[in-house]
Protein backbone atom coordinates (compact mmCIF):
# COMPACT_ATOMS: atom_id res chain seq x y z
CA UNK A 1 0.00 0.00 0.00
CA UNK A 2 1.41 3.42 -1.15
CA UNK A 3 1.40 6.18 2.02
CA UNK A 4 -1.07 8.74 1.18
CA UNK A 5 1.67 11.17 1.86
CA UNK A 6 3.44 10.34 -1.90
CA UNK A 7 0.45 10.54 -3.42
CA UNK A 8 -0.64 13.95 -2.66
CA UNK A 9 3.08 14.94 -3.21
CA UNK A 10 2.63 12.93 -6.93
CA UNK A 11 -0.57 14.75 -7.02
CA UNK A 12 0.79 18.54 -6.92
CA UNK A 13 3.46 17.35 -9.24
CA UNK A 14 2.81 19.58 -13.05
CA UNK A 15 1.69 16.74 -15.43
CA UNK A 16 5.00 17.55 -17.51
CA UNK A 17 7.16 16.81 -14.79
CA UNK A 18 5.61 13.55 -14.09
CA UNK A 19 5.54 12.23 -18.69
CA UNK A 20 8.89 13.62 -18.83
CA UNK A 21 12.12 13.09 -16.87
CA UNK A 22 14.22 16.05 -18.69
CA UNK A 23 12.06 17.99 -16.88
CA UNK A 24 13.27 20.44 -13.90
CA UNK A 25 11.65 19.43 -10.77
CA UNK A 26 10.69 22.48 -9.17
CA UNK A 27 11.05 20.79 -5.98
CA UNK A 28 14.71 19.57 -5.89
CA UNK A 29 17.36 21.35 -4.36
CA UNK A 30 19.79 23.65 -6.66
CA UNK A 31 22.80 21.70 -8.00
CA UNK A 32 25.50 22.46 -6.28
CA UNK A 33 28.47 25.17 -7.95
CA UNK A 34 31.56 24.52 -8.71
CA UNK A 35 34.28 26.72 -7.16
CA UNK A 36 36.13 29.26 -9.39
CA UNK A 37 39.54 27.64 -11.00
CA UNK A 38 42.37 30.32 -9.94
CA UNK A 39 45.24 30.22 -12.18
CA UNK A 40 48.52 31.66 -10.47
CA UNK A 41 51.81 32.32 -12.18
CA UNK A 42 54.67 29.88 -11.64
CA UNK A 43 55.93 31.24 -8.60
CA UNK A 44 59.51 31.73 -10.25
CA UNK A 45 57.57 34.48 -12.41
CA UNK A 46 56.17 35.64 -9.44
CA UNK A 47 60.02 36.23 -7.52
CA UNK A 48 61.33 37.91 -10.78
CA UNK A 49 58.24 40.47 -10.86
CA UNK A 50 58.86 41.37 -7.54
CA UNK A 51 62.59 41.98 -8.13
CA UNK A 52 61.81 44.35 -11.28
CA UNK A 53 59.68 46.00 -8.57
CA UNK A 54 62.30 46.79 -6.52
CA UNK A 55 64.72 47.55 -8.65
CA UNK A 56 62.36 49.91 -10.31
CA UNK A 57 62.06 51.70 -7.13
CA UNK A 58 65.69 51.31 -5.98
CA UNK A 59 66.85 53.01 -9.50
CA UNK A 60 64.12 55.48 -8.95
CA UNK A 61 64.96 56.71 -5.67
CA UNK A 62 68.78 56.39 -6.30
CA UNK A 63 68.85 58.54 -8.91
CA UNK A 64 66.53 61.05 -7.00
CA UNK A 65 69.39 60.85 -4.09
CA UNK A 66 72.37 61.31 -6.81
CA UNK A 67 70.81 64.47 -8.31
CA UNK A 68 71.93 66.87 -5.04
CA UNK A 69 74.92 64.56 -4.18
CA UNK A 70 76.23 65.55 -8.00
CA UNK A 71 75.59 69.12 -6.81
CA UNK A 72 77.50 68.59 -3.63
CA UNK A 73 80.04 67.19 -5.45
CA UNK A 74 80.31 69.44 -8.81
CA UNK A 75 83.78 71.54 -7.69
CA UNK A 76 86.29 70.68 -9.65
CA UNK A 77 90.16 70.64 -9.59
CA UNK A 78 93.03 72.41 -11.15
CA UNK A 79 96.02 70.54 -12.85
CA UNK A 80 98.91 70.35 -10.81
CA UNK A 81 101.48 73.27 -11.50
CA UNK A 82 104.25 73.30 -13.42
CA UNK A 83 103.03 70.88 -16.01
CA UNK A 84 104.57 70.90 -19.56
CA UNK A 85 102.23 71.22 -22.84
CA UNK A 86 102.69 71.39 -26.31
CA UNK A 87 99.97 71.63 -29.57
CA UNK A 88 99.66 68.49 -30.93
CA UNK A 89 97.20 67.80 -33.68
CA UNK A 90 95.72 70.68 -32.80
CA UNK A 91 95.56 69.37 -29.04
CA UNK A 92 96.50 71.34 -26.42
CA UNK A 93 98.68 67.77 -24.71
CA UNK A 94 100.44 67.67 -21.44
CA UNK A 95 103.94 65.32 -21.95
CA UNK A 96 106.68 64.35 -19.76
CA UNK A 97 110.44 63.84 -20.89
CA UNK A 98 113.38 61.62 -19.13
CA UNK A 99 116.92 61.77 -19.89
CA UNK A 100 118.96 63.43 -21.96
CA UNK A 101 120.71 61.16 -24.48
CA UNK A 102 119.97 58.41 -26.17
CA UNK A 103 117.83 57.12 -28.92
CA UNK A 104 114.10 58.51 -28.00
CA UNK A 105 111.45 56.26 -27.11
CA UNK A 106 107.87 57.56 -26.87
CA UNK A 107 105.42 55.59 -24.49
CA UNK A 108 101.76 55.39 -24.89
CA UNK A 109 99.44 54.76 -21.95
CA UNK A 110 96.13 52.54 -21.97
CA UNK A 111 92.78 53.12 -20.54
CA UNK A 112 92.38 54.89 -17.21
CA UNK A 113 96.01 55.33 -17.30
CA UNK A 114 98.12 58.62 -17.91
CA UNK A 115 101.82 59.58 -18.77
CA UNK A 116 102.34 59.30 -14.91
CA UNK A 117 101.95 55.60 -14.73
CA UNK A 118 105.14 55.74 -16.84
CA UNK A 119 106.95 56.80 -13.93
CA UNK A 120 108.97 54.24 -12.84
CA UNK A 121 110.09 52.47 -15.99
CA UNK A 122 110.73 55.91 -17.71
CA UNK A 123 113.75 56.48 -14.65
CA UNK A 124 114.92 53.03 -16.02
CA UNK A 125 114.99 53.81 -19.78
CA UNK A 126 116.43 57.51 -18.71
CA UNK A 127 120.00 56.29 -18.50
CA UNK A 128 120.20 55.49 -22.00
CA UNK A 129 117.52 56.95 -23.94
CA UNK A 130 115.43 59.94 -24.28
CA UNK A 131 111.94 59.16 -23.25
CA UNK A 132 108.93 60.82 -23.56
CA UNK A 133 105.03 59.61 -22.60
CA UNK A 134 102.19 61.70 -23.21
CA UNK A 135 98.48 62.46 -21.78
CA UNK A 136 96.29 61.16 -24.47
CA UNK A 137 92.91 63.12 -25.14
CA UNK A 138 90.14 61.97 -22.85
CA UNK A 139 93.02 61.29 -20.27
CA UNK A 140 95.18 63.00 -18.10
CA UNK A 141 95.69 66.61 -18.11
CA UNK A 142 95.41 66.95 -21.90
CA UNK A 143 92.55 68.75 -23.22
CA UNK A 144 89.12 66.89 -23.80
CA UNK A 145 88.57 66.60 -27.89
CA UNK A 146 86.02 64.73 -29.32
CA UNK A 147 85.54 61.99 -31.22
CA UNK A 148 87.61 59.82 -28.70
CA UNK A 149 88.59 57.51 -31.54
CA UNK A 150 92.01 55.13 -32.18
CA UNK A 151 92.95 57.33 -35.53
CA UNK A 152 92.21 61.02 -33.47
CA UNK A 153 94.74 59.25 -30.50
CA UNK A 154 97.21 58.08 -32.89
CA UNK A 155 97.13 61.52 -34.57
CA UNK A 156 97.29 63.34 -31.66
CA UNK A 157 100.44 61.30 -31.13
CA UNK A 158 102.15 61.75 -34.19
CA UNK A 159 101.73 65.11 -33.55
CA UNK A 160 103.38 65.21 -30.59
CA UNK A 161 106.31 63.30 -32.27
CA UNK A 162 106.63 66.37 -34.63
CA UNK A 163 105.92 69.05 -32.64
CA UNK A 164 108.89 67.85 -30.17
CA UNK A 165 111.23 67.24 -33.07
CA UNK A 166 111.59 63.27 -32.02
CA UNK A 167 113.90 61.55 -34.73
CA UNK A 168 112.46 58.40 -35.32
CA UNK A 169 111.08 56.49 -32.08
CA UNK A 170 110.48 53.60 -30.38
CA UNK A 171 106.92 53.37 -29.71
CA UNK A 172 105.75 51.43 -26.69
CA UNK A 173 101.68 50.84 -26.12
CA UNK A 174 100.97 49.65 -23.09
CA UNK A 175 97.27 47.65 -22.71
CA UNK A 176 94.90 49.73 -25.19
CA UNK A 177 97.63 52.12 -25.75
CA UNK A 178 98.80 49.29 -28.37
CA UNK A 179 96.25 50.16 -30.21
CA UNK A 180 97.42 53.91 -30.47
CA UNK A 181 100.82 53.29 -31.23
CA UNK A 182 99.92 50.63 -33.82
CA UNK A 183 97.51 52.45 -35.94
CA UNK A 184 100.00 55.59 -35.72
CA UNK A 185 103.10 53.09 -36.75
CA UNK A 186 100.27 51.97 -40.01
CA UNK A 187 99.27 55.55 -41.15
CA UNK A 188 102.94 56.86 -40.70
CA UNK A 189 105.59 54.03 -40.84
CA UNK A 190 108.43 56.25 -41.75
CA UNK A 191 108.01 58.53 -38.59
CA UNK A 192 109.24 55.42 -36.19
CA UNK A 193 111.92 52.78 -35.72
CA UNK A 194 110.60 50.46 -33.87
CA UNK A 195 107.04 48.93 -31.99
CA UNK A 196 106.30 47.46 -28.99
CA UNK A 197 102.79 46.01 -27.32
CA UNK A 198 103.05 45.33 -24.08
CA UNK A 199 100.00 43.95 -21.80
CA UNK A 200 97.72 44.67 -25.21
CA UNK A 201 96.37 42.70 -27.78
CA UNK A 202 95.71 46.16 -29.69
CA UNK A 203 91.97 44.49 -30.34
CA UNK A 204 88.85 46.86 -29.79
CA UNK A 205 87.16 47.40 -26.46
CA UNK A 206 83.43 46.60 -26.38
CA UNK A 207 81.91 49.82 -25.53
CA UNK A 208 78.96 49.79 -23.30
CA UNK A 209 77.09 52.16 -25.20
CA UNK A 210 74.34 52.93 -22.45
CA UNK A 211 76.02 54.85 -19.95
CA UNK A 212 73.86 56.88 -20.70
CA UNK A 213 70.58 55.10 -19.45
CA UNK A 214 72.01 55.46 -16.15
CA UNK A 215 71.62 59.36 -15.80
CA UNK A 216 72.88 61.20 -13.00
CA UNK A 217 73.94 57.80 -11.52
CA UNK A 218 77.13 57.11 -13.30
CA UNK A 219 78.34 60.18 -12.38
CA UNK A 220 77.59 59.65 -8.87
CA UNK A 221 79.20 56.26 -8.83
CA UNK A 222 82.13 57.38 -10.23
CA UNK A 223 82.33 60.01 -7.79
CA UNK A 224 81.88 57.54 -5.07
CA UNK A 225 84.75 55.57 -6.07
CA UNK A 226 86.98 58.59 -6.75
CA UNK A 227 86.23 59.90 -2.96
CA UNK A 228 87.26 55.99 -1.76
CA UNK A 229 91.18 55.11 -0.93
CA UNK A 230 90.08 51.81 -0.37
CA UNK A 231 88.56 51.80 -4.08
CA UNK A 232 91.34 52.93 -5.72
CA UNK A 233 93.67 50.94 -3.79
CA UNK A 234 91.71 47.60 -4.48
CA UNK A 235 91.47 48.52 -8.68
CA UNK A 236 95.13 48.97 -8.25
CA UNK A 237 96.28 46.13 -6.25
CA UNK A 238 93.87 44.06 -8.81
CA UNK A 239 95.65 45.11 -12.01
CA UNK A 240 99.20 45.51 -10.49
CA UNK A 241 99.62 42.36 -8.13
CA UNK A 242 101.27 41.82 -5.20
CA UNK A 243 104.88 42.86 -6.47
CA UNK A 244 103.42 46.68 -6.85
CA UNK A 245 104.28 48.82 -3.59
CA UNK A 246 100.82 49.59 -1.36
CA UNK A 247 100.01 52.95 -2.88
CA UNK A 248 100.26 55.66 -0.33
CA UNK A 249 98.39 59.09 -0.41
CA UNK A 250 100.28 60.90 -3.45
CA UNK A 251 99.51 57.83 -5.58
CA UNK A 252 95.83 57.49 -4.55
CA UNK A 253 95.84 61.41 -5.44
CA UNK A 254 97.88 60.52 -9.05
CA UNK A 255 94.63 58.69 -9.62
CA UNK A 256 91.93 60.41 -8.77
CA UNK A 257 92.75 64.00 -9.70
CA UNK A 258 92.91 63.97 -13.85
CA UNK A 259 88.81 62.63 -13.50
CA UNK A 260 88.77 65.72 -11.29
CA UNK A 261 89.11 68.43 -13.87
CA UNK A 262 86.67 70.29 -15.78
CA UNK A 263 85.85 67.73 -18.46
CA UNK A 264 87.17 64.64 -17.56
CA UNK A 265 83.74 63.11 -16.89
CA UNK A 266 82.23 64.16 -20.22
CA UNK A 267 85.36 62.88 -22.06
CA UNK A 268 84.89 59.59 -20.02
CA UNK A 269 81.41 58.71 -20.72
CA UNK A 270 81.93 59.95 -24.44
CA UNK A 271 84.91 57.50 -25.09
CA UNK A 272 82.80 54.60 -22.93
CA UNK A 273 79.65 55.21 -25.52
CA UNK A 274 81.41 55.72 -28.37
CA UNK A 275 84.28 52.92 -28.66
CA UNK A 276 84.76 51.94 -25.66
CA UNK A 277 88.63 51.79 -25.54
CA UNK A 278 91.19 52.03 -28.28
CA UNK A 279 91.54 49.22 -30.36
CA UNK A 280 91.87 47.97 -34.08
CA UNK A 281 90.17 45.14 -36.22
CA UNK A 282 92.26 42.13 -36.62
CA UNK A 283 92.86 42.68 -40.44
CA UNK A 284 94.01 46.60 -39.98
CA UNK A 285 96.64 45.09 -37.48
CA UNK A 286 97.46 42.55 -39.89
CA UNK A 287 99.00 45.12 -42.30
CA UNK A 288 101.84 44.99 -39.64
CA UNK A 289 103.06 42.32 -40.75
CA UNK A 290 104.36 43.84 -44.08
CA UNK A 291 106.20 46.88 -42.31
CA UNK A 292 110.15 45.75 -41.88
CA UNK A 293 109.99 47.77 -38.88
CA UNK A 294 111.02 45.90 -35.95
CA UNK A 295 108.42 44.60 -33.37
CA UNK A 296 107.98 43.40 -29.89
CA UNK A 297 104.93 41.65 -27.52
CA UNK A 298 106.18 41.79 -24.09
CA UNK A 299 103.51 40.81 -21.59
CA UNK A 300 103.44 39.49 -17.46
CA UNK A 301 102.33 36.18 -17.00
CA UNK A 302 100.26 36.75 -14.68
CA UNK A 303 98.02 39.13 -16.67
CA UNK A 304 94.56 38.27 -15.85
CA UNK A 305 92.92 40.67 -18.32
CA UNK A 306 94.26 37.81 -21.19
CA UNK A 307 94.27 34.41 -21.69
CA UNK A 308 97.79 32.41 -21.90
CA UNK A 309 97.68 32.22 -25.46
CA UNK A 310 97.31 35.98 -26.23
CA UNK A 311 100.96 37.39 -26.15
CA UNK A 312 101.90 34.45 -28.99
CA UNK A 313 98.67 34.95 -31.10
CA UNK A 314 99.43 38.66 -30.86
CA UNK A 315 103.14 38.27 -31.80
CA UNK A 316 101.80 35.93 -34.81
CA UNK A 317 99.26 38.40 -36.03
CA UNK A 318 101.91 41.80 -35.89
CA UNK A 319 104.64 39.63 -37.40
CA UNK A 320 106.89 40.05 -34.06
CA UNK A 321 109.70 37.35 -32.66
CA UNK A 322 108.08 34.95 -29.96
CA UNK A 323 106.91 37.05 -26.91
CA UNK A 324 108.77 38.11 -23.79
CA UNK A 325 106.39 36.78 -20.82
CA UNK A 326 107.65 38.51 -17.37
CA UNK A 327 107.17 35.88 -14.56
CA UNK A 328 104.90 37.35 -11.41
CA UNK A 329 103.83 40.61 -13.33
CA UNK A 330 100.12 40.99 -13.98
CA UNK A 331 98.77 43.59 -16.25
CA UNK A 332 100.92 46.43 -15.04
CA UNK A 333 103.70 45.44 -15.95
CA UNK A 334 105.48 48.65 -16.08
CA UNK A 335 104.79 49.40 -12.57
CA UNK A 336 105.71 46.02 -11.06
CA UNK A 337 108.56 45.09 -12.98
CA UNK A 338 109.97 47.93 -14.78
CA UNK A 339 113.46 46.48 -14.91
CA UNK A 340 112.46 43.50 -16.70
CA UNK A 341 110.37 45.39 -18.71
CA UNK A 342 113.05 48.18 -19.70
CA UNK A 343 115.56 44.86 -20.65
CA UNK A 344 112.52 43.98 -23.29
CA UNK A 345 112.38 47.77 -24.59
CA UNK A 346 116.42 47.51 -24.77
CA UNK A 347 116.26 44.61 -26.83
CA UNK A 348 113.89 45.55 -29.46
CA UNK A 349 115.83 49.05 -29.17
CA UNK A 350 119.18 46.81 -30.55
CA UNK A 351 117.53 45.31 -33.26
CA UNK A 352 116.08 48.96 -34.69
CA UNK A 353 119.34 49.65 -34.83
CA UNK A 354 120.48 46.77 -37.07
CA UNK A 355 117.23 47.56 -38.69
CA UNK A 356 117.43 51.10 -39.81
CA UNK A 357 119.40 50.06 -43.11
CA UNK A 358 116.97 47.63 -44.46
CA UNK A 359 114.26 49.97 -43.29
Amino acid sequence: MVPMANQETDATLPEATLSDPTAVDPFADPPATAAPLIVRRPWHRRILRRLAKGAATAFVTLTMLSVPYNAYTAGRVSPPPGLSYVMADGIRTRYEQWGTTGSPIVLVHGAFEDSDTWSDLAAVLAHDHRVYALDLTGSGYSARVAPYTTQHMAAQLSGLVTALGIDHPILVGHSSGAAVAAEAVLDSPATYSGLMFLDGDALPIPSPGVTWLLGPLRTSALRLVLRSDWAIRSIYAAQCGPACPRLDKAGIDRFRRPYQVAGAEEGLWSTLDGIGGPGLPASRLAGLTQSCLPKAVTFGAEDSVFAPSTPYNVATQIGAPPPTIIPGAHHLSLVSHPTAVAAAVEELATRTESAKAAC
